[in-house]
């Protein structure tokens, strides 16, 4: 017999005005079952997500056309009042972001008992309790702690679990997790993945999981919808989609992550598999040696000796102004005697969980954030003992590209003013004429036009906000480049795009860049020499390809079994 699908869309079209984003586009959910939907952003995963709980913008968008039943119940005539009996009791969600999904003035536990209140007939003492149980559940580490906690007072991955505890707090039929481990670690990604099928084992809830990582979709789901431009370009079982993709777009979703047993010299991108032009040239092991006897046989540019960076804990320092006895303030070791040279044109890969210190010995390195000991050497120079005016002149030599372009990007300036205006601080060519030319030739330079001179920031992509962080870094002509999660936050064609733009630039003006990230299999294809960190100290320190295929640390070894592989 037949299985009848818990949830059943049928022709939905979803309309932003006058602009069609959903085509008609049709799917079954079955009850125990996990269904990925896989694509980019702008591929209408969220959008059509959204729609099923009623949380389209209602001004600025509508149905056009079709049917979302869950359980014979067509959720698109739905009035709000009814919607509030099924949204998050019958159909719940875990948001991408939980920190601005969490209310930041709420301790954690309140939050999940506000739930409880709304949608079952517990009493008062008996939530507390099972707010405990559900923390437990989810394996957040003393969960009495969190319950008392504000958001800020716990990890990322930690805050991701309070969003799954509340999510399944009423046992819903449903739970729709929309990119619910994009920002987090690879290990931290890894337990939340196992830890969600393993609810929905214990639950037999269905749940519909979006991402625009195929790799992951390969590790928690059972058949995979492939979205594309509003449409479904491709549906089967997670086996098939994976062995034999049908559509030029799955094969480029597939391939688009840099591999770790080949490394290509460019990246192919989603338009090279749909103009059938990929470039398979590889980077054999011969040139590679050739290119590190090159670089290797010069004197470091960068010498990182013993740095270390101390934060003292604000409570205690709070105490001491109480005038608490007791009271010590207390310290904490981000980095903690990190040693290591930089050689120009070289790539240095910075790898660890969140927290390890590699943003703090980044920030260190700029001078954003002074090292409380240790020395830090640039081209023969202690730049830890500078003046503010020498600092002020090497920010032209070391530069930043950051992880999220928009937050760095002034939204009031148009991006031309915005790549101009560090040419004229540091005083590079003649006029704003001759720095105006320069900008629009840096603009051609990241793949951007002319014509983007004068617009603002809100009026890009997050992938030409990226190309406008870069070009804004590159605009000062800089020897060393600090890549900080510079394309984390990136779809992966995108992030192909961007990739191979850095290494473009690297050959074309010889940078030397230190690579942080989270992603190991990216900082793997970019990478020189690998640097992983680990409690604020060098775990590892070697070629990037020599500690992949053979990482002597168990803590490298966790971090790299964690990565997802696919089938």
């Amino acid at each position: 017999m037949k299985q009848e699908p818990i949830l059943s869309i049928k022709d939905l079209s979803i309309s932003f005005g006058n602009n069609k984003v959903i085509h008609n586009i049709s799917y079954n959910l079955y009850e125990n079952e996990i269904l990925g939907i896989v694509g980019e952003s702008g591929s209408g995963k969220s959008v059509s997500s959204m729609a099923i709980l009623g949380l389209l913008p209602k001004k600025i968008s509508k149905i056009t056309s079709g049917s979302i039943s869950y359980n014979d119940i067509d959720l698109t005539i739905l009035s709000s009042k009814a919607f509030q009996n099924i949204r998050g009791n019958k159909i719940a969600m875990i948001f991408q972001e939980p920190m601005s999904s969490l209310n930041p003035s709420m301790t954690c536990g309140k939050q999940v008992q506000e739930i409880l209140f709304q949608h079952t007939n517990l009493f008062k003492s008996e939530i507390k309790d099972e707010v405990i149980s559900l923390f437990e559940k989810v394996k957040l580490p003393t969960p009495e702690r969190v319950f008392k906690a504000y958001p800020h007072e716990i990890s990322g991955g930690q805050k991701q679990r309070v969003m799954i505890a509340m999510a399944i707090a009423c046992k819903p039929d449903i739970l729709i997790a929309d990119e619910p481990t994009t920002a987090l670690d690879v290990t931290v990604q890894k337990d939340i993945i196992k830890l969600l099928k393993s609810l929905q084992t214990d639950t037999k809830m269905s749940v519909i999981f979006i991402t625009h990582d195929l790799a992951l979709i390969s590790e928690i789901a059972d058949r995979v919808l492939v979205m594309y431009k509003g449409d479904i370009v491709e549906e089967g079982d997670v086996t098939t989609i994976f062995k034999a993709p049908q559509h030029n777009y799955t094969k480029a979703l597939i391939n688009s992550r840099p591999s770790l047993e080949t490394r290509l010299k460019t990246l192919p991108t989603i338009q090279d598999y749909l103009d059938n032009s990929i470039s398979k040239e590889i980077i054999t092991s011969q040139q590679r040696k050739l290119q590190h006897e090159n670089i290797y046989n010069k004197p470091p540019l960068l010498e990182v000796v013993n740095v270390e960076k101390e934060y003292f804990s604000k409570s205690g320092w709070f105490s001491l102004r109480l005038g608490s006895a007791q009271a010590k303030p207390k310290t904490f070791k981000a980095v903690n005697k990190v040693s290591f040279k930089l050689y120009e044109g070289e790539t240095l890969g910075l790898v660890g969980e969140s927290g390890c210190g590699k943003s703090t010995l980044g920030n260190a390195i700029l001078q954003l954030d002074i090292a409380t000991a240790g020395q830090i050497v640039y081209k023969g120079r202690d730049i830890t003992k500078l003046s503010k005016t020498e600092v002020k002149t090497l920010r032209k030599e070391i530069q930043i590209i950051f992880q999220d372009p928009y937050s760095s990007l002034n939204p009031r300036i148009p991006v031309g003013q915005a790549i101009l205006e560090p040419m004229r601080v540091h005083k590079l060519f003649n006029s704003d004429e001759e720095r105006k030319e320069k900008v629009i030739e840096i603009l051609n330079r990241v793949g951007l036009s002319e014509d983007y001179f004068n617009r603002y920031p809100h009026e890009f992509s997050g992938g030409q906000r990226q190309r406008i962080g870069i070009a804004r870094t590159i605009a000062l002509q800089p020897k060393l480049i600090v890549c900080d999660e510079s394309v984390s936050a990136l779809d992966i064609s995108v992030q192909a795009q961007v990739l191979n733009l850095l290494n473009e630039l690297k050959e074309d003006f010889g940078f030397t860049y230190i690579f942080i990230s989270h992603d190991l299999a990216v900082v793997k294809y970019m990478s020189d020499q690998l640097l992983v960190m680990n409690k604020g100290q060098i775990e590892e320190l070697d070629d990037a390809d020599i500690i992949y295929s053979n990482p002597k640390k168990e803590y490298t070894k966790k971090l790299i079994h964690a990565i997802p592989k696919g089938l």
